[in-house]
């Protein structure tokens, strides 16, 4: 403990979102230092995190095996449905990039500031505490993910006006109106861009008798599928995988109206989210969303057409931050620059001693 608090006089604060799909770290000071998927490659049947010769197999080297591995490794995503699903990939990953960020420093013990769904279990809290501290951590701090992405959307959350988020992630979905700098109604849904992808699998499979991995149907969205309305004119792309009945690779041509058809469940789910929430909030925050409207963060903002879905639906103004991507990085970032002050909003691994 003794050595903890000295090497951690030497080590940088940082704030992490630790991401379903990709994980953020900012440093005091600095901002966004480091942007990698949240995927570890390992031995198959061990934990021992794989060197390539060119690195350790974590984030981006890792993605790049994805389903292309041999039988003799496995790439993993240790996160699912925002929260920890594999403890000791999920430590690995976690010392790889404290260690990155320190310059391959053995000796780093940061303070670290950490996002959250709202919805997580306080089994799942424990998960993330003893992830963090056995990678390296001294000090572990939890935010709630709606809370950090308003704050880093520039959002006026300490103010007594509704400020809406939703944060539509990998794995989870946050829909949130806060007031006076804390949430005052929330809903966390465990539907976000992991099922939309799932969901144009879903749709090669049954239309087209295609086998197609993840990452495919995920550049499928982001490419063409990135519509949630009907648009003029029709995009396509050609897909290519692996035919279920004769077993051997072939291509298909897929259109944007297709890909529309394939999210409609998802981006159901997400607008019943959204709808629910505003039916919980008390009737002077809601009326003050008439003026403020609702604020889309993270990858799924990116979603084209998805605020004009919201909008509809919802009757208020829909609109994308600035680089929603990074929105929930950012507002961990403004938690480690007033650490001192905002300590004692936020959940910390000492609560429990």
């Amino acid at each position: 403990m003794f050595l903890r608090r000295l090497t951690g006089l030497f080590s940088l604060d940082m704030g992490i979102d630790l991401g379903t799909c990709n994980t953020l770290v900012c440093v005091k000071g600095e901002g966004i230092v480091l942007n990698e998927p949240s995927v570890v490659a390992v031995r198959k049947g061990t934990n021992q995190v794989l060197d390539t010769g060119n690195g350790k197999a974590v984030g981006v080297l890792a993605k790049e095996m994805l389903g292309r591995t041999p039988e003799s490794i496995t790439a993993i995503r240790p996160l699912k449905d925002g929260v920890i699903a594999d403890f000791d990939i999920t430590e690995a990953m976690l010392g790889y990039f404290i260690r990155k960020v320190h310059g391959n420093r053995g000796l780093a013990h940061p303070r670290v500031v950490i996002s959250v769904p709202s919805g997580i279990t306080a089994v799942e809290k424990r998960a993330v505490y003893n992830s963090a501290e056995r990678a390296g951590a001294r000090r572990v701090y939890l935010v709630d993910e709606p809370k950090a992405a308003a704050i880093g959307a520039g959002l006026p959350i300490l103010e007594p006006t509704a400020s809406m988020i939703v944060d539509i992630g990998g794995g989870t979905t946050e829909v949130a109106i806060l007031s006076l700098g804390d949430i005052a109604t929330c809903t966390s849904l465990r539907v976000a861009g992991d099922d939309m992808d799932e969901a144009i699998v879903s749709y090669m499979r049954r239309t087209y008798n295609l086998m197609i991995g993840p990452q495919t149907a995920e550049n499928i969205k982001i490419g063409i599928g990135s519509s949630a309305v009907e648009e003029d004119g029709d995009l396509t792309v050609e897909v290519k995988g692996r035919d279920m009945i004769s077993g051997l690779p072939r291509r298909a041509t897929v259109k944007t109206s297709e890909v529309r058809e394939a999210l409609k469940e998802p981006i159901g789910h997400i607008v019943d989210a959204v709808l629910h929430t505003l039916e919980k909030v008390e009737p002077e925050l809601a009326a003050d969303l008439v003026d403020n409207g609702i604020h889309l963060v993270g990858g799924g903002a990116l979603l084209r057409g998805l605020d004009e879905v919201l909008a509809k639906a919802t009757g208020l103004e829909v609109k994308s931050v600035d680089d929603p991507l990074t929105c929930v990085a950012r507002g961990t970032s403004e938690f480690l620059d007033y650490l001192d002050e905002w300590h004692s909003t936020l959940e910390s691994d000492e609560d429990e001693y």
